[in-house]
């Protein structure tokens, strides 16, 4: 048995019947950690002493264990909190914060059986779609290693891509778990906003933020989710909901389902290969069943302005408490409150992250509230309307990811408007709160991964999921994973940085 080809829940299923111990499961992630985490910078903090305790003290409950998902090892987001293990956001400005309670979801993954290897790297505070902005480091693509996973929750998608680990937590603002899953060619879901707590996440945008799995497929997902989900009285914004039995619908029946291609999505600045290959989804899901119809979406010039300026006006507001008072880094040198304020946020945020705490601070000036914070607003409800309007018509809706597959390392950085508009087949799900859901539909001709988008209605997770089930019944995307040239390249970085041979 190849531990590395399994799913979460066949791992799962394997430890139920004593055929793998919960030990040698995450014994072989921290083996597989401990070989390309050196090329791949995927995790910020690794556990691992912790991991094989844990591992220990969960055997013996593994025969009558009622989660599938019971012993298998994962690693969570580094924005979502962990008592006492570092909890950085990638930024230099927490230091080495280790929180003092677990967020909700951490606990759930906990009373369900999770093992956890450590802390995964992102972007700094969530905030870029490439995991570069990093004070760690920029994360790389199991794919390729000169081509970014995407981000924020690029470490999260490049660890499962990789085989380090069977499943990840990350959180998805505008994209952050479905642009990278697409990246790195593993399955990534954003819930419906309010369907997992958010207590516990260090926030980006609270209105846009949300929790969500990446998993080697559709079922992984589900089973996730089916723990993750539900009503928190910590969090005001968590919503009541009949959860636990997405796992328990996935059949792949999607006969009389009807699927829209938003046509505004299929246009200029979409690369034909990626295209090509999600307009192919369609056919598969067509060939099941499903009944595919085009249908008019001409919202899409206005949000990525919209967003941006919604997102980063909150991030101003959120992340006015990292002053260095209480926890986290702080300047040494410095005369006075003000003095310790201004040294400390400049040196403790990167470039990235005070570019948009400058942007949002602007739009919510006493000058230009209405003309632009108002404004996109109201944008935001017409892009709602929109989705409402599209859903009277279909079930679910299919779109790109990302315009392009991954680009090389740096070329983002360089332009940062590229780098947005990288967001715009994502941030409207965001924007109206919906469930949305990347999976791998294909390959590009640089054998780069290419992901399909499937959008469901509100609280439509469990059609999304089985849509996104009976495609990969019938597909073997998911079950690639990264050759041997790209690990013995990680083998060869890890040597030269000062790893131990594989």
């Amino acid at each position: 048995m190849v531990l590395r080809e399994l799913t979460a829940l066949e791992l799962g299923a394997a430890i139920k019947k004593g055929e793998v111990s919960v030990k040698e499961a995450a014994q072989a992630a921290l083996d597989s950690l401990s070989a390309q985490d050196k090329a791949l910078n995927a995790f910020i903090t690794v556990t691992g002493e912790q991991a094989l305790d844990r591992a220990e003290k969960l055997q013996d409950g593994a025969k009558d264990a009622q989660s599938p998902l019971y012993g298998v090892p994962m690693a969570i987001k580094d924005n979502i909190c962990t008592r006492g293990v570092k909890t950085s956001c990638a930024s230099k400005i927490l230091g080495d914060f280790a929180p003092p309670y677990d967020a909700t979801v951490a606990g759930k993954l906990a009373n369900a059986g999770a093992v956890s290897l450590g802390k995964l790297n992102m972007d700094e505070f969530a905030m870029g779609s490439t995991s570069e902005t990093s004070f760690y480091g920029p994360v790389k693509n199991p794919w390729a290693l000169d081509r970014v996973p995407g981000g924020s929750s690029g470490g999260a998608a490049a660890a499962v891509a990789a085989g380090i680990g069977w499943y990840a937590i990350g959180s998805d603002t505008g994209g952050s778990i479905r642009q990278p899953a697409s990246y790195c060619g593993v399955t990534g879901m954003k819930p419906t906003y309010g369907t997992v707590s958010r207590y516990g996440l260090i926030a980006y945008a609270s209105s846009l933020d949300q929790i969500g799995p990446l998993g080697r497929d559709a079922a992984d997902c589900a089973a996730i989710l089916d723990v993750l989900q539900g009503r928190d009285p910590k969090d005001g914004t968590s919503l009541d909901g009949q959860y636990g039995t997405l796992l328990n619908g996935l059949t792949g029946d999607v006969r009389g389902l009807k699927i829209g291609l938003p046509v505004d999505c299929y246009g200029d600045g979409l690369d034909e290969e990626v295209k090509a290959a999600v307009l192919a989804v369609a056919d598969v899901l067509k060939a099941r069943g499903a009944e595919v119809v085009e249908l008019p979406f001409p919202v899409m010039e206005y949000v990525v302005p919209a967003y941006y300026i919604i997102a980063a006006a909150e991030a101003s507001s959120n992340l006015s408490r990292f002053d260095g008072v209480k926890y986290g880094w702080r300047a040494q040198e410095y005369e006075g409150l003000h003095d310790l304020y201004c040294k400390t946020r400049t040196q403790g945020f990167g470039s990235e992250v005070k570019q948009r705490i400058l942007l949002g601070t602007f739009a919510l000036s006493s000058g230009y509230y209405d003309a632009y914070y108002r404004k996109a607003l109201q944008v935001k409800a017409v892009i709602k309307d929109a989705f409402d309007k599209a859903f009277q018509q279909c079930g679910l809706l299919l779109t790109p990811v990302a315009p392009t597959t991954a680009p090389k390392l740096g070329e983002s950085l360089c332009d940062p408007l590229q780098m947005y508009l990288s967001d715009v087949y994502t941030v409207p799900v965001n924007l109206a709160g919906l469930p949305g859901l990347s999976m791998p539909c294909g390959f590009d001709s640089k054998g780069l991964p290419i992901g399909a988008q499937l959008i469901g209605p509100h609280f439509g997770e469990g059609t999304l999921l089985n849509a996104a089930h009976g495609f990969q019944s019938d597909t073997g995307y998911h079950k690639r994973r990264p050759g041997e040239n790209v690990r013995r390249d990680a083998h060869r970085a890890s040597l030269q940085k000062g790893g131990e041979p594989a």
